[in-house]
């Protein structure tokens, strides 16, 4: 008898600490805008690179490089922008310290759209493996040159120029993994796992220019349907748990040229509030 009150009392205890360690990964966020507030509940366990840096710029507690000095400093990043593309529905979408949808914090970093699936070796023979050579080798790789003109190994860069000629990773095909391996000294690389998270309705999600170029921008899903196409492509690290009648009262302002609102909508603060 005494030995399953021990027991049971073990596994209770187990539970709960499993329960209070998810809590803890989820970070709960205010943001007010000229139009209202938004509140938001970010998810650590979903992705906790994405959240951390989102949570990092907006509190102040991250390095980022100012647009007009190219310096880097600190401050509450998100104050102040606007919300620069909007579409009705669609989605919301901000965090551009340029208001023009071409900024960002100076830094880029990987995606979180997959659990990590097995490692990978031999022939680069599918769309779905030169996928993940491209994204976990390649594009980090060029990002760590710091470099947008060229690279000085010419084939992996005229590997890249095909890539995004043809709109396709084919060209990498039938090149052993090692290969990159090799040329870029990224480290192993995996395939995909499980996809982490759907980009749904009221779901905040990074906007990126491909795969592993995020930065600070950020998009609020606004179609009740979802957006499937976008699955796999951007990383859902959180959603909208209040607020979203004023994310669809800014998807409703009058838009102008790239879907830009007429009247600037403003982020006034982002701050975590747990």
């Amino acid at each position: 008898m005494k030995f399953r009150i021990i027991l049971i009392v073990v596994l209770m205890t187990a539970i709960m600490l499993n329960v209070f360690a998810e809590e803890s990964n989820i970070v709960k966020v205010l943001m007010i805008t000229s139009m209202g507030e938004i509140e938001l509940e970010l998810n650590r366990n979903l992705a906790p690179i994405t959240v951390d840096n989102f949570v990092g710029l907006a509190m102040g507690t991250r390095e980022f490089q100012d647009p007009t000095t190219r310096a880097m400093t600190t401050g509450h990043f998100y104050d102040g922008l606007i919300f620069h593309r909007v579409i009705k529905d669609f989605m919301i979408q901000g965090g551009c310290p340029l208001g023009n949808g071409t900024g960002g914090p100076g830094f880029r970093f990987e995606d979180e759209t997959y659990e990590r699936g097995e490692r990978l070796t031999g022939l680069v023979d599918s769309d779905q493996v030169a996928h993940e050579v491209y994204s976990q080798m390649i594009m980090p790789y060029f990002q760590s040159l710091q470099v947008s003109g060229g690279d000085p190994n010419m084939e992996l860069y005229q590997l890249v120029v095909s890539c995004n000629e043809a709109q396709s990773y084919e060209p990498l095909f039938g090149k052993d993994i090692s290969f990159y391996e090799n040329i870029t000294g990224m480290g192993p690389i995996y395939g995909r796992g499980q996809l982490k998270a759907t980009v749904d309705y009221a779901t905040i999600a990074m906007a990126n220019s491909g795969p592993n170029t995020n930065g600070s921008q950020f998009f609020i899903v606004t179609n009740r349907e979802g957006t499937p196409w976008l699955n796999g492509n951007h990383t859902v690290f959180g959603r909208v748990t209040r607020g979203m009648d004023v994310v669809h009262a800014i998807e409703d302002v009058e838009k102008g040229a790239n879907d830009r609102p007429v009247e600037e909508v403003r982020i006034i603060s982002v701050r975590v509030v747990n």
